[in-house]
């Protein structure tokens, strides 16, 4: 999943070389937020419909994922307009790089960032180019961004079901690129940059967050940090099958760094079965929410007389009972689709 969504990532920002001649880098992100938001408000409009609201804690945490998501796109664009690309994805790596140096288990896991630092160093080479302070500043604050999206990503995606969590996320995410970048699409705006605008969002970002934050129900962030490293390789070898363009000898080496990192941190990386503790009183609410065929939106609860709890019984992120639980109630009611 990690891998699709990269690879998403790369095919979708090839596909909108037409809109950034028009709109420009930045407006071309914020366009793509901005209907990927309207998207997934509508997708998910059952989270809001339901007798059952996310916890407040919740709510919060997905609102801070959608801040830190568009100042990832907003201050990676503005460090691209003064760094060479190749030098801000250097240092915008640092950020999952820190991330799965961090949460690494001895000297043994530190192997598999420190092989992908190099990789990408190798296949960016940032030492090309001039270096601007304020881009720097920029593509370090852009590197924080990624680091917090990580961690923002698994925490929401482990407490609500399904991809629910970009309901919250993207509609932020969107507003404020909107509000960021919205006065300078005004001047080149057309009509017919709304279903260009959809189609590139779904591309970028919907179904890439979507298949991140499944991914991150099942790897740990140590691991998904440095697979994060395989999409200046995957760039590079779509810009090889796609466009012709030639990998020097720098590249070759990062490439095959970062494709032996992502596999080793993938092999290591795998998380347990996450379990959820349901709350007294919830009930069977996602008759039409959509779930993900990898993991089915359940969320059950039963009282019994006087109000009493009559079952709180854990169930994995799969919706199966965790083992040593029970449920006495009606059978969990689920929905799936396609996304």
């Amino acid at each position: 999943m990690a891998l699709a969504s990269m690879s998403l990532v790369q095919l979708g920002l090839a596909a909108s070389v037409g809109m950034i001649d028009r709109v420009g880098p930045e407006g071309a992100a914020a366009l793509r937020l901005a209907f990927g938001g309207l998207l997934l408000a509508v997708w998910q409009r059952a989270l809001w419909r339901s007798s059952v609201r996310p916890r407040e804690r919740v709510l919060v945490a997905g609102c801070a994922l959608g801040v830190v998501t568009a100042g990832l796109t907003v201050l990676f664009m503005a460090a691209v307009a003064r760094l060479p690309l190749g030098t801000a994805s250097a240092l915008e790596f640092l950020g999952p790089l820190g991330v799965a140096v961090a949460r690494s288990r001895g000297r043994k896991g530190l192997l598999w960032p420190v092989l992908a630092a190099v990789g990408v160093v190798s296949l960016t080479e940032p030492w090309r180019g001039e270096v601007d302070l304020v881009g720097v500043g920029f593509a370090l604050g852009a590197a924080v961004c990624w680091a917090g999206y990580i961690l923002l990503t698994q925490r929401v995606g482990d407490e609500l079901d399904g991809i629910t969590g970009l309901g919250v996320s993207l509609p932020v995410a969107g507003l404020i690129a909107s509000l960021v970048f919205g006065p300078s699409l005004v001047r080149v705006w057309t009509w017919d940059l709304v279903p260009i605008g959809l189609g590139l969002a779904l591309l970028v970002p919907v179904l890439p967050f979507a298949l991140e934050m499944l991914a991150l129900r099942r790897l740990t962030t140590a691991a998904f940090g440095t697979l994060m490293a395989l999409e200046p390789a995957i760039a590079g070898l779509l810009g090889l099958v796609l466009l012709g363009q030639g990998l020097g000898p720098s590249q070759v080496l990062g490439t095959l760094a970062v494709v032996a990192a992502g596999v080793g941190a993938e092999r290591g990386g795998t998380r347990p079965p996450q379990t959820t503790r349901l709350v007294p009183g919830q009930r069977a609410v996602l008759a039409d929410c959509p779930a993900s065929a990898a993991s089915a939106a359940v969320t059950v609860g039963t009282e019994g007389a006087g109000g009493a709890p009559a079952d709180t019984g854990a169930f994995t992120t799969s919706g199966r009972p965790a083992s040593g639980s029970s449920r006495t109630g009606p059978p969990p009611t689920s929905s799936s689709g396609s996304r």
